[in-house]
């Protein structure tokens, strides 16, 4: 049950919206909404919604944005009992306005993304609330869905991502978690080329998906696949468009790290600095040790900033590899001070937290 919603909720955790009206303006205005959460403006956000909420009231999209607000507002929504109990409401709510417009064929395919989204929103609440009863009945619901936008994409591009995230995952969670490999065997067939290709489109092509495709393309980037050109680029433009996001700033200096551009990343390292809440000191710790190991070359500073770092409880979902990759970098230094055992074990905590490919195989080669 429990690896049967991971699952689920790596297809649905970042789902975002399908073309939802058929009017131009009303579009814009939706966009502009976005725009607003995504770059942390929020006070600009109201006044707009107001607007659409005046000539669409009973639509599902007033009830999603005002669920992303606060999923970024308040990110990780989780940690706030009293938001994530209002954060639920919305996406149920956003769940029964949805239903009415599956009653239409000309809005169906809008009515299966608001579900879609709602359903996988709300599932991943109750796995991190572990409740897996709850996330995987939810998550069964998403899957459905999700079925559906397969046949929406060439009517919809917004369903590329969802397509997208299903044959990517579909293939590469199992090879990652061999123990769910016998419940994937009723699942549908998936390709992670196609998956990859079909994000891509989304992110040039979608509308509403276009930021999520993106974030989400240069997570796997960094994360699976090695290609940590392609991550920079994608979250280059991000923080471009959207400089106040810290997440994505804070990904973006991974992304510069990972590529070796030290030079590049000290303006933005020394933005990221600057926040002293929720996970970032642990990731701007992180970076800046591993600026100080691997460009100035002081091993003695950098292990104060992973020692740092190590000091601060991680979250599972956005800093747990920052604490492994603090581990790793006490490693490096361990060996460089002739210390085999030392780094060893340093290398072994690194191992209880790593995801990301690269970070495996140095731990693996050092065994």
């Amino acid at each position: 049950m429990k690896y049967l919603f991971v699952l689920w909720s790596l297809f649905f955790s970042f789902a975002s919206f399908s073309q939802i009206l058929y009017d131009a303006p009303t579009q814009s205005l939706v966009l502009q909404t976005i725009d607003h959460i995504y770059n942390y403006e929020f006070n600009e956000i109201e006044p707009i919604a107001k607007q659409i909420r005046a000539k669409y009231p009973n639509h599902p999209v007033n009830p999603m944005l005002r669920a992303m607000q606060l999923q970024w507002q308040y990110l990780p929504v989780k940690d706030n009992k009293a938001v994530a109990g209002q954060y639920l409401k919305l996406l149920e709510e956003c769940i029964v306005k949805a239903k009415v417009l599956e009653k239409d064929e000309k809005t169906r395919p809008e009515a299966a993304f608001f579900s879609m989204a709602g359903h996988g929103y709300i599932a991943l609440i109750h796995n991190y609330n572990d409740d897996k009863i709850k996330a995987a009945t939810e998550g069964k619901k998403a899957y459905n869905y999700v079925m559906d936008g397969f046949k929406y994409m060439e009517r919809n591009p917004e369903f590329y991502l969802s397509s997208g995230l299903y044959n990517y995952y579909v293939i590469r969670y199992p090879n990652d978690h061999p123990i769910v490999k016998p419940l994937v065997i009723f699942f549908k067939d998936g390709n992670k080329e196609e998956g990859l290709r079909q994000m891509e489109t989304a992110a040039r092509k979608g509308v509403f998906a276009r930021t999520e495709s993106a974030f989400y393309l240069a997570r796997i980037y960094l994360k699976h696949e090695f290609k940590y050109d392609r991550a920079l680029a994608h979250l280059t433009q991000l923080h471009q468009k959207y400089p106040q996001n810290p997440t994505f700033l804070m990904k973006y200096v991974e992304a510069l790290l990972i590529n070796q551009k030290y030079g590049q990343a000290e303006e933005p390292l020394a933005q990221l600095k600057k926040r002293t809440d929720k996970f970032f000191p642990i990731a701007w710790r992180t970076f800046e040790g591993i600026y100080h190991e691997k460009h100035l070359k002081n091993d003695a500073e950098a292990a104060k900033l992973y020692q740092a770092a190590l000091r601060q409880p991680h979250d599972d979902e956005y800093s747990k590899e920052y604490h492994a990759n603090a581990y790793a970098g006490l490693a490096r230094i361990a060996h460089r001070a002739g210390d085999r055992k030392k780094a060893l074990n340093f290398y072994k905590k690194a191992e209880e937290l790593a995801e990301y490919k690269g970070l495996i195989r140095e731990i693996e080669a050092y065994k």
